[in-house]
């Protein structure tokens, strides 16, 4: 299908696709974070079961996949990222017990109280943060953990460059205090919440991004569609430089009660 007959939206998704194939992380992080989270989390053994929901390409997942004996399945609405999640599996033999599929977050396949630890780096935001931590609990077993990373303020007050830019993107951002009382009324027991450093948006995710956006600017010289989402990223970018005393992703961890 050529450009021509695609709607914006169908350009736009696969535009989005392929620049964030081309970065190892899709979100702030790093190995370090992932594995502290972990650390929260007891009882799990080889036979435990994980999925890592909004796993991307797996920059997050194949951390887990070094650091725990489960079985782990990583959910991704992109095909794309997919392919890129399986053949990085492949290449590290981890294909005995690690698997991307091609799933919605909104629609998960898998059993009631199947899963053993649920996790979501940095993608929770699609469905919603209150939303998915209420309708994933049924997927985890008795005592079952969730761990996630969330956009939140650090402050109760804000500029108003930076407030108008989060709630227009994501309106659900909110302060850790109101994060955790949502988990807890959720039906989690919060186990524990801690702020990811500057390191994991400027050095894992916003850098990266520099060539990337070089390549696709040249790729797609005078197309305004990918023209304004590569100064959306900048200005993203600008936004997190300037504000960020004013928030960042803070990694929430739950028990199933």
């Amino acid at each position: 299908m050529s450009k021509e007959n695609k709607s914006i939206h169908e350009f736009e998704m696969n535009l989005i696709c392929e620049y964030y194939s081309g970065i190892e992380r899709q979100g702030p992080g790093s190995s370090d974070i992932t594995i502290k989270a972990l650390s929260f989390i007891d009882n799990l053994t080889k036979d435990s079961v994980i999925a890592d929901i909004g796993c991307g390409t797996g920059g997050q997942t194949i951390t887990l996949a070094k650091n725990t004996e489960g079985l782990i399945t990583g959910v991704d609405l992109f095909p794309e990222f997919i392919n890129i999640f399986n053949s990085n599996v492949v290449d590290l033999k981890l294909e005995n017990r690690v698997k991307g599929i091609v799933g919605s977050m909104d629609n998960l396949k898998f059993k009631d109280e199947e899963l053993d630890l649920i996790w979501s780096e940095g993608a929770i935001y699609n469905i919603g943060f209150e939303r998915g931590i209420k309708e994933w609990r049924r997927f985890l077993k008795p005592e079952g953990f969730i761990a996630v990373s969330e956009a939140t303020w650090f402050t109760q007050e804000r500029p108003q460059e930076i407030e108008n830019f989060w709630n227009d993107a994501y309106s659900e951002i909110d302060t850790m205090s109101n994060k955790i009382e949502q988990m807890y009324r959720a039906g989690y027991l919060p186990v524990a919440a801690f702020v990811l450093p500057e390191s994991c948006w400027i050095d894992n995710y916003y850098t990266p991004q520099t060539e990337v956006q070089k390549l696709f600017l040249k790729k797609y010289s005078g197309d305004k569609i990918a023209e304004q989402f590569i100064e959306n990223q900048k200005y993203e970018a600008e936004l997190y430089y300037k504000y960020k005393d004013y928030y960042g992703y803070v990694f929430y961890i739950g028990k199933k009660l």
